[in-house]
């Protein structure tokens, strides 16, 4: 009976569309949710022993087959060939943005970014990765937004909480020192222009005066300078 299972619950999940719930297994094959677990577990281990090119996994709730990672080089290479339709930095920051402060708004990730991102989080919504999850209690109610199943299903996790950390990229105390004092450092150079300023405006200031007598000079020896009809 375990045998019949086992292979009933290989060829549904072969062929399902989405990572496959275990509730709905459990129906399929008249078994325990539980007893669905514990089959499929087993079968996930006999693939690893039998160091197959495809795994079992539970992603997003359910299970799934998919590719092993070993084997990635070559699925990236059969699967990325002539693909166009991929998500741009613009994106990918913004989903990023999304997977660990949600539930956030759009205000609040264009807040983070720095730029308008209605068209992007419009672009992840359409791909299905994120998805409108309820409203604001403050005023005007934005709309709040997180990701979806089929984002844990891209990314191969299981829940959010397998998301890597981000005190992993935080970089470390002396990195932060020494930004520290290359930007408090900066601002010195400031009072060292602004010194230099009225020097030169202080040398230029003779040349102006020499410059203007010289003209006033020649103003005056044309007043006095006789005319023709004078001389006559």
């Amino acid at each position: 009976m375990q045998d019949e299972s086992r292979r009933a619950l290989e060829a549904i999940i072969m062929v399902a569309d989405h990572p496959a719930d275990p509730a709905v297994l459990a129906q399929l094959v008249e078994l325990s949710p539980a007893a669905v677990e514990e089959i499929l577990v087993q079968v996930a281990e006999s693939y690893e022993q039998e160091n197959r090119g495809f795994r079992l996994v539970k992603v997003a709730g359910g299970w799934r087959y998919q590719s092993h990672e070993d084997c990635s080089a070559y699925v990236e290479q059969f699967v990325l060939t002539g693909q166009t339709a991929r998500l741009s930095a613009a994106a990918l920051e913004t989903l990023a943005i999304v997977a660990y402060k949600q539930p956030t708004s759009r205000a609040q990730v264009a807040a983070i970014r720095g730029v308008n991102v209605d068209g992007v989080m419009r672009t992840l919504q359409q791909r299905g990765y994120i998805d409108e999850t309820g409203r604001d209690v403050g005023p005007g109610q934005a709309s709040l937004f997180g990701t979806t199943a089929l984002f844990l299903e891209r990314l191969g996790l299981n829940s959010l909480d397998e998301l890597p950390s981000l005190g992993d990229l935080i970089p470390g105390a002396d990195v932060v020192e020494l930004l520290e004092q290359s930007l408090i450092g900066l601002p010195e150079l400031a009072p060292e222009l602004d010194e230099s300023e009225p020097e030169s405006e202080s040398e230029s200031e003779p040349e102006l005066v020499a410059e203007q007598d010289q003209q006033d000079g020649l103003t005056q020896a044309e007043q006095t300078e006789p005319t023709d009809s004078e001389t006559d």
